[in-house]
């Protein structure tokens, strides 16, 4: 995805409709979705690739420069039938007024063709990062992670919908609240939390179920039991990101051989810090590991 952003001052209230009129003094284009999360890694100094179907249009060619600008190994495809998708934000003195979104869904023919190139690259990477939006980009998920179980990785997906039993047999699968909540149900309190929490993880053979929780910091779910990780965030901006943010990182830490806990531990530290950040913004190594 492509994220815009508007920004300029709020002077007035509209004469046509009681809305707020945004004079726009500038324009900032950045990288949105799975485009993000594989920004964040090597911001950090990992070493990304993305795997994805764009369309052949003005938003697709600016997404794969700022992919070269941001050194991620391009595996971009390019359809003429799919719109590459955008989401503008139009923000006025600091706060969003509102997001218009342009997109559409892909055939599952557009992305099945590309499947065989998905398996060929498994071998040139430690890890694979699934990144679930909802917009039909991984129609084969489930196949997806049977390769690359197959071939010995260790696969994260950030989820979206009611149907997790797409995500079987992946590694970790890192869901907000309101994601879990929609597959289990509300829970009572922590000790339910935790109930439905691990039988999800359990009838999904995952290693691990990281849930987010905003301002509650992160609990990770293991076979080893329940690790709560308080929130970081000194002040919270803006929330937009922030699970592209949790999962680069975890998925970096991981890949260069850090524990589960320490990763997790890492990923609530940069978590804390990208809200505190306007936008789909990065964390950078210094950042995370300020010296001294």
């Amino acid at each position: 995805m492509l994220d815009r952003y508007w920004f300029g001052d709020v002077e007035r209230i509209s004469p046509e409709a009681p809305v707020p009129v945004v004079r726009v003094q500038r324009k900032e284009e950045q990288l949105g979705g799975a485009a993000n999360v594989a920004r964040n890694m090597t911001t950090i100094g990992g070493s990304a690739g993305l795997l994805a179907v764009i369309g052949d249009d003005e938003p697709g060619r600016i997404l794969t420069a700022l992919l070269k600008a941001s050194d991620v190994h391009s595996q971009i495809h390019t359809d003429a039938q799919l719109a590459t998708t955008v989401k503008l934000r139009i923000i006025g003195r600091k706060q969003q007024m509102m997001r218009v979104d342009f997109e559409n869904q892909p055939m599952s023919e557009v992305l099945l063709k590309h499947l065989d190139h998905y398996q060929s690259l498994l071998l040139d990477y430690e890890l694979i990062v699934l990144s679930d939006y909802g917009k039909g980009g991984l129609a084969h998920i489930a196949r997806m992670i049977e390769l690359a179980r197959a071939a010995g990785k260790q696969v994260l997906v950030d989820p979206k919908g009611d149907d997790y039993s797409r995500y079987a047999g992946a590694t970790i699968v890192t869901p907000n609240r309101a994601e879990l909540r929609e597959v289990v149900g509300r829970w009572r309190d922590e000790d339910d939390l935790q109930t439905r929490a691990q039988r999800l993880r359990l009838e999904l053979g995952l290693e691990a179920l990281l849930l987010t929780r905003s301002e509650d910091g992160m609990t990770l779910f293991t076979e080893a039991g329940r690790f709560n990780f308080p929130a970081e965030a000194r002040e919270v901006f803006d929330v937009s990101g922030a699970g592209d943010t949790v999962i680069a990182v975890l998925a970096v830490m991981l890949a260069a051989g850090m524990s589960l806990q320490d990763s997790v531990t890492t990923a609530n530290r940069a978590g804390g810090i990208v809200v505190g950040k306007l936008g789909a913004s990065t964390v950078s190594y210094e950042e995370l590991f300020p010296a001294g």
